[in-house]
């Protein structure tokens, strides 16, 4: 969508807090030993109180709140019996609608002990995801936020999967423009009009290129197998750059 008026962005900063609110809740509560479905609850918990609903849920029918992602898995895990382990790596994606609005933000969180290279790779994650947040504003090119992620990625030796892309966002999960690489992309011509709303989320990792399907309909894994974090902010893009939608409460 695109923000046309003050009531419009109220709403957004509204859900996106929201959503922001249930992953920090969820970030923190991470454990040994916990299931991903305790993790889930307390993610739901967050959204229903304060009058969202869970995007997934509502628009796809998704067997959960949120979707948790555990160690080899990427993206879109199912809430369950999984046990978190020390050690795991744990992404976790939110996303709601509250009054026909929706935002969407993420993380990747080393459950202690972890080692050196994953506490690095997630450190490297949400500086990627800020080299393409750097990128956003009115007129400016979307090819800028994937050139920005690549270059990043190539400096620090890592690969970026490359199936799996920012997006539009605000009256629906999923809305024009849609496939926006987090990678360079020498065909994207696109250009963000003043008060666009988008997500920008890489998936920065030691070797995937690639999200691939696993044994049930949603989890995705990488290929080849690498650890993999994403890390995502939903955003308006003003004259003044990126407008963060997605920031906890204070």
């Amino acid at each position: 969508m695109t923000v046309s008026s003050e009531d419009e962005l109220t709403a957004l900063k509204a859900i996106g807090r929201i959503v922001a609110d249930a992953l920090e809740a969820m970030g923190r509560a991470i454990e040994p030993g916990m299931s991903t479905r305790e993790l889930d609850r307390i993610g739901r918990q967050v959204l229903e109180t304060a009058g969202a609903r869970p995007a997934p849920e509502m628009v796809y029918g998704f067997p959960g709140a949120t979707c948790i992602s555990v160690n080899e898995e990427i993206a879109h895990g199912i809430p369950g019996e999984r046990r978190i382990q020390p050690g795991d790596l744990v992404n976790i994606d939110v996303s709601a609608e509250k009054a026909g609005y929706f935002a969407d933000t993420g993380a990747s969180f080393a459950v202690p002990p972890a080692t050196r290279k994953v506490e690095r790779l997630c450190k490297d994650g949400r500086r990627a995801m800020w080299a393409g947040l750097r990128e956003v504003g009115a007129d400016r090119p979307l090819a800028g936020i994937g050139r920005a992620v690549g270059a990043f990625a190539r400096k620090n030796g890592y690969t970026l999967v490359r199936n799996l892309a920012s997006h539009g966002v605000g009256l629906s999960l999923h809305e024009e423009p849609k496939e926006i690489a987090t990678w360079p992309d020498a065909a994207e011509r696109r250009i963000m009009g003043e008060g666009l709303v988008l997500t920008v989320e890489p998936f920065l990792s030691l070797g995937a290129d690639f999200a691939e399907d696993g044994d049930d309909p949603w989890t995705l894994y990488s290929r080849p197998r690498a650890l993999t974090v994403q890390y995502e902010h939903t955003v308006v893009a003003t004259r003044n750059g990126p407008l963060i939608l997605t920031m906890p409460s204070p």
